[in-house]
């Protein structure tokens, strides 16, 4: 039969742009389809065979197979399915001549190339991004069961195309590519190989690659090149616990095996499998933002989409590895973009709900392994309390710290905190630094050493904003011994609200005089309650920003305006007794300034913020040596 021409319609080259040049970023993607394609029609063919035998003629072994021809400059993808009659032909390929075409743009251009999920499909689009590397496809294709003759669909993808009736042997599709100039890449056995390993690997039935004989005389050499072990589509029960260890290597690229599996399915408004691991240990590039979506990879049928999607997952749970896998997941044109957000929430939603229930009965049931994870990803899953309001109490119950009653390396929960607190404790108590030996020798901590209460020691860059956005835990507020005022004597206890009072009023001139020495740089002066030991220590005002996080920021250049913090002071402590009694003399007051700015560094120190002023900071102090060293020298010679 003599192959006859059709012309496109005019908009069909519009079409063929934008499928060519904006729907795909990847070139690659085009192998991706073809074999995507043949998958299903084998899944359709094996369907139809369990009614109708007659539909595996002589051909029981399905398979895709691959070849590629240097000389010739083409590739050839085939498998055993279906295939497509002349009409099947007309609707499933030749569609985009049709009618139809017209609103097909009109819809793409609307959405900005977000198809909605009822047009996908009906224009064989996926086929279409073959002529990214293509200059001309033929495709020749037999209905199983029937015995008319095959049929050979070709196009260059402009202008026009052919069809005709060809003698096909054989049930099923081939579709061969002529490449485009520059695309000889694809003409190698690496690249393909590259391609079905990447997005095709687990696809249910065998690829099978075949490459042009080493020599001549010999036989093309042919090998299956996926693994088709989709061992996230078997049941939980039938697979081994070196099975699931061989597969989160794969994936995962990691030499250890992982901590804990979550495998499961959910079935019901959407319908996806997933099977999740929890790493030993943190990769060294774990911290690096540009690494993060290589994490859980998305399948729809087996194939892959993409391993950057960052609506399947918040980003507090990038450590997981594994795979998603979803028959019904709708997507755009390309598959490369997520089209339905409502369906992707739905998954989301299921996969942060099973993975905060699996770690929850890991802390109650396997508190060593538990510890072991929260040291290598408690830092991460710790931002969710922050930005995951609809699960705060559930990261809260999650979250572990060190604190003053445990020791260094060993970590307790909030609930376990709650369970030590006395009955008379209003407040659970926490504090932020860069490290724990740090927080145990700050003065914020000395009234709280004293008393025997326990303080949370919080040295995650993360922990300022756990204690801004956690208000209470189970009804108990949580309060930063660095910030505000704290009242350690315990409500209703008038005897000592009534000596703080006294305290304040016997040191009020010298609460005055230092305000105004220093209003350049504290915003005010308090007699403090945390000092037992020490002169003075620098507390943030309840809704400023805490002075670790404001070191943190500045590390990273960040231009942050100066926060002017309080000073408090110690009213036990002689130095400020001695100040206290200096204030009234003014003629002391010039000496008594120097102090208050001895006093204001001390203080930074102390907090780990560098003085000011090193070289007056060093000038002061000499000064103040140089003094008392007077005063010894003419005791010793008395």
């Amino acid at each position: 039969m003599t192959m006859k021409r059709r012309k496109f319609k005019t908009e069909v080259q519009h079409l063929l742009d934008l499928v060519i040049h904006s729907l795909y970023t990847n070139k690659d993607i085009f192998l991706r389809e073809l074999i995507s394609n043949a998958s299903d029609a084998i899944d359709r063919a094996r369907f139809e065979a369990l009614s109708d035998q007659a539909v595996l003629e002589d051909d029981p072994e399905w398979k895709i197979e691959i070849s590629f021809d240097r000389d010739a400059r083409t590739i050839t993808v085939a498998d055993n399915g279906i295939g497509m009659s002349a009409d099947e032909v007309d609707r499933n390929i030749g569609t985009i001549a049709s009618s139809g075409t017209r609103f097909f743009l009109e819809q793409m251009e609307k959405s900005q190339g977000a198809v909605p999920p009822e047009l996908i499909g009906q224009f064989g689009v996926g086929f279409y991004s073959v002529f990214m590397v293509a200059d001309k496809v033929v495709l020749e294709t037999r209905r199983a069961g029937d015995p008319a003759a095959g049929i050979r669909w070709e196009s260059a993808g402009s202008g026009s195309y052919g069809v005709e009736q060809i003698a096909k042997e054989k049930r099923g599709t081939a579709i061969t590519l002529h490449l485009q100039e520059g695309m000889d890449e694809y003409l190698s056995e690496w690249k393909l190989r590259e391609i079905v390993k990447k997005y095709s690997d687990f696809v249910e039935h065998p690829v099978v690659l075949e490459t042009p004989p080493a020599a001549e005389g010999q036989a093309p050499a042919r090998q299956t090149v996926n693994t088709r072990k989709a061992i996230w589509a078997r049941p939980r029960n039938e697979i081994k616990d070196e099975e699931y260890n061989e597969f989160y290597k794969h994936i995962a690229h990691d030499f250890q095996e992982p901590l804990k599996v979550i495998h499961w399915n959910v079935e019901g408004t959407t319908e996806f499998r997933a099977l999740l691991f929890l790493p030993r240990s943190a990769p060294f590039d774990f911290m690096m933002p540009e690494q993060r979506h290589h994490g859980i990879h998305l399948y729809v049928k087996r194939v892959f989409i993409t391993d950057n999607c960052e609506a399947l997952t918040p980003p507090y749970l990038r450590f997981l590895r594994g795979v998603v896998d979803s028959s019904d997941l709708p997507l755009n044109v390309s598959r490369e973009t997520l089209q339905e957000e409502r369906v992707i929430r739905l998954i989301r939603n299921n996969l942060v709900k099973k993975v905060l229930d699996s770690l929850s009965e890991m802390q109650e049931k396997e508190r060593e392994a538990y510890q072991n994870f929260w040291a290598e990803f408690g830092r991460v899953l710790k931002e969710g309390i922050h930005l995951d309001f609809a699960n705060r109490d559930k990261l809260a119950e999650l979250a572990l710290f060190e604190s003053t009653k445990t020791e260094a390396g060993k970590y307790t929960s909030l609930a376990e905190y709650l369970g030590r607190m006395p009955e008379t404790q209003k407040a659970i108590y926490g504090v932020t630094g860069e490290n724990r030996a740090a927080l145990e020798s700050s003065p914020l901590l000395e009234a709280f050493r004293k008393r025997d209460l326990e303080v949370l020691l919080m040295t995650d860059p993360i922990d300022e904003w756990v204690l801004q956005s956690l208000r209470t835990f189970r009804e108990k507020p949580l309060q930063s011994v660095a910030k505000g005022d704290v009242d350690l004597e315990g409500e209703g206890q008038e005897a000592a609200k009534e000596k703080r009072l006294k305290t304040a009023k016997t040191f009020e001139q010298l609460t005055a005089f230092l305000k105004d020495s220093l209003k350049e740089k504290v915003k005010d002066i308090r007699i403090s309650q945390r000092l037992t030991d020490s002169a003075c220590c620098l507390v943030s005002d309840e809704a400023d920003m805490g002075m670790h996080m404001e070191k943190i920021l500045k590390s990273m250049h960040k231009d942050l305006p100066a926060t002017k913090r309080i000073l408090e002071v110690n009213p036990d402590h002689p130095l400020i007794a001695n100040m206290n009694l200096m204030v009234k003399d003014t003629a002391r007051h010039l000496k008594l300034a120097e102090y208050a700015q001895l006093l204001y560094d001390q203080a930074l120190l102390t907090a780990g913020i560098p003085a000011e002023n090193p070289v007056d900071f060093a000038r002061r102090v000499s000064a103040l040596m140089a003094a008392e060293s007077t005063i010894l020298a003419g005791k010793d010679k008395e």
